[in-house]
């Protein structure tokens, strides 16, 4: 009896237990799943912690890292609905960092490029006083030291013989004819010949054939004029000789600096012969002039030359620390953080909230760039932080979330694809991109500025027909880097907005290429970045050779898939050793 009541007061437990634990264990899951449909079904966006630009209209993977989604705060929740939000993560993945705005001294270093170069001031050109036939020369080349007073030529001169004869005869008769006899002795003297040559042809009543040239002055051989035999012509330079116990160090002054490049300025330089060394001077004199061909203007610096150290033609570096007159000149920032399209400049301002980062654009009037600084004349405050590295990644968040941005200032969905006249750019869901152009004029500049990328696609292509997945990855990074360090404002007028498209249009391609991790899947990759490439070489034509598209019809599934080549010879990117010359030349790009 005591057992049974036992056996039923134990069951009567269990029983208990087994429906607490199954409250807890089956009434949790279908709490939480639905907590899960009720964020789903508020979430009308979704997208990925590490990569914002995705957005999708339900969960799911993100198609770039594989991450879950997860549901993307609406508009009406943000603190900001025009700033682009970003976690922690993102901006790390993005390689995005921030600077806090500071004050500047408002010095600008400036740095020159020169030469070590003669003091015009002590050059002199020694000349002939007498006409006539040079029979001695005592110069022989250039660089020799002569002193003053030194005989550098013999000359034989029938001017002077004839001179030497009427002052014998003259002599015979001054007594009757004094006049006569001062005038020819002028005459000689005017010769730079001396009274105690004079007196020597009086006394031997003979004349000389030959009569030396001395030195003016003391100094180095710069320039030889003439040789042994030549006739010279009263007053013909012989030679020029300088004096090398001071010289100018001449520096070269670009166009653009020359606002902040003033005489009495500080240079501190070196010479290339003496590393290790440092020499400082004092600009005594710029150019009133600049060379129309270079651009430049030199600015001159004399310095001692003790024992004959600095030689003529020396190569130097120097820099200046020049104060900048602003309105403004307190605040800085570095210039990476700067994106500018020659109308506007602007950055991203960090705000830090409850909810998060967030970026929001601003437009400043920038002043003079002091190195790798700008100073900012409007548009910032000292304490605020902006992103300093990785701008065009939050700008192209911007864009793709339609936030006000630097190529929409009034925010708004953006075109992924590209349309001027009939030129469109498309991306469909199987990531191929449809091209068409029509060709558009850039600068000389614009088109020096693309060269990396085009160096870099080429080692793209050139790795993946070897089959090196290493080296393709390395230039696909490379080819990433390379936008970032595209000066915008070299695109003018409507090639502006076409490349803008081309480099959005790449930015995405590369940006998910960089998380492949087999030679596969970059070469799917590679064809929609060739299609820009085509593209974008099409239009602005900035190769200085013919470039080749080609084709193979068994890439992309079959479907077929182009890539630019520098090469008539078709060696195939997409297939490598396996079928290298699988395709064919379709199009050359002269």
């Amino acid at each position: 009896m005591n057992i049974d009541k036992k056996t039923k007061i134990v069951a009567l437990v269990t029983l208990i237990i087994g429906v607490l634990l199954g409250a807890l264990i089956f009434g949790g899951n279908s709490n939480e799943e639905e907590q899960k449909t009720e964020m789903s079904s508020k979430a009308e966006v979704w997208t990925c912690s590490m990569h914002p630009q995705i957005r999708q209209p339900e969960p799911g993977d993100c198609p770039i890292c594989g991450m879950d989604l997860i549901p993307l705060a609406s508009d009406n929740d943000a603190a900001d609905p025009d700033a682009i939000s970003m976690s922690e993560s993102a901006m790390i993945i993005a390689g995005v960092s921030t600077y806090k705005v500071g004050n500047t001294d408002g010095i600008k270093e400036i740095s020159l490029n020169g030469k070590i170069e003669v003091n015009e001031k002590t050059v002199y050109s020694q000349s002939s006083h007498i006409p006539g036939r040079i029979e001695k020369i005592q110069v022989s080349f250039v660089g020799e030291y002569v002193k003053k007073g030194q005989v550098v030529a013999y000359i034989y001169s029938p001017e002077l013989a004839s001179a030497q004869q009427e002052l014998i005869e003259a002599y015979s008769v001054k007594d009757i004819q004094p006049q006569l006899f001062e005038s020819v002795k002028t005459k000689l003297k005017n010769w730079k010949v001396s009274d105690a040559t004079i007196n020597s042809i009086i006394s031997s009543g003979k004349t000389q054939d030959k009569f030396p040239i001395y030195a003016d002055v003391s100094g180095y051989i710069i320039k030889k004029n003439v040789e042994l035999g030549d006739y010279l012509q009263k007053g013909q330079t012989l030679y020029d000789v300088a004096d090398l116990s001071t010289v100018w160090v001449l520096f070269e002054i670009y166009e653009s600096d020359m606002a902040y490049i003033k005489k009495g300025n500080k240079v501190s330089y070196t010479v290339a012969s003496f590393p290790g060394e440092t020499f400082s001077g004092t600009i005594a004199f710029i150019d009133p002039f600049i060379n129309p061909m270079t651009r430049i203007a030199k600015a001159r610096v004399e310095v001692a030359n003790s024992g004959l150290k600095f030689k003529p033609e020396m190569f130097v570096s120097g820099t200046i620390q020049t104060k900048v007159d602003s309105k403004k000149a307190t605040l800085s920032v570095p210039k990476s953080a700067v994106m500018w399209t020659g109308k506007r400049s602007i950055v991203y301002i960090k705000n830090e909230s409850e909810k998060g980062i967030s970026f929001k654009l601003r437009e400043v009037t920038l002043g003079p760039l002091l190195g790798n600084e700008y100073i900012i004349e409007e548009g910032l405050d000292i304490g605020e932080e902006i992103v300093a590295n990785g701008t065009f990644n939050v700008d192209a968040a911007a864009q793709l979330a339609g936030k006000p941005s630097m190529m929409n200032l009034e925010g708004g969905k953006v075109n992924t694809g590209h349309n001027h006249g009939d030129a469109t750019m498309t991306m469909s869901d199987d990531k191929k991109v449809v091209l068409k152009e029509e060709k558009t004029t850039i600068s000389a500049e614009a088109k020096k500025v693309l060269q990396p990328l085009y160096k870099s696609y080429f080692e793209l292509k050139d790795a993946l027909t070897k089959d090196d997945f290493n080296s393709a990855k390395k230039a696909l990074l490379e080819l990433e880097k390379s936008f970032g360090k595209v000066n915008m404002s070299v695109f003018k007028g409507e090639s502006h907005k076409v490349w803008m498209n081309y480099q959005t249009e790449l930015k995405k391609q590369t940006l998910h290429a960089t998380h492949i991790k087999n030679i596969k899947e970059l070469r799917m990759s590679f064809e929609p970045i060739s299609n820009v490439m085509i593209a974008m070489t099409k239009a602005f034509n900035p190769l200085n050779e013919s470039a080749y598209v080609q084709f193979c019809p068994m890439a992309n599934s079959d479907k077929g898939a182009n890539w630019l080549s520098k090469e008539n010879k078709v060696v195939n990117p997409y297939f490598g050793a396996s079928m290298i010359k699988c395709g064919e030349v379709k199009e050359t790009i002269k």
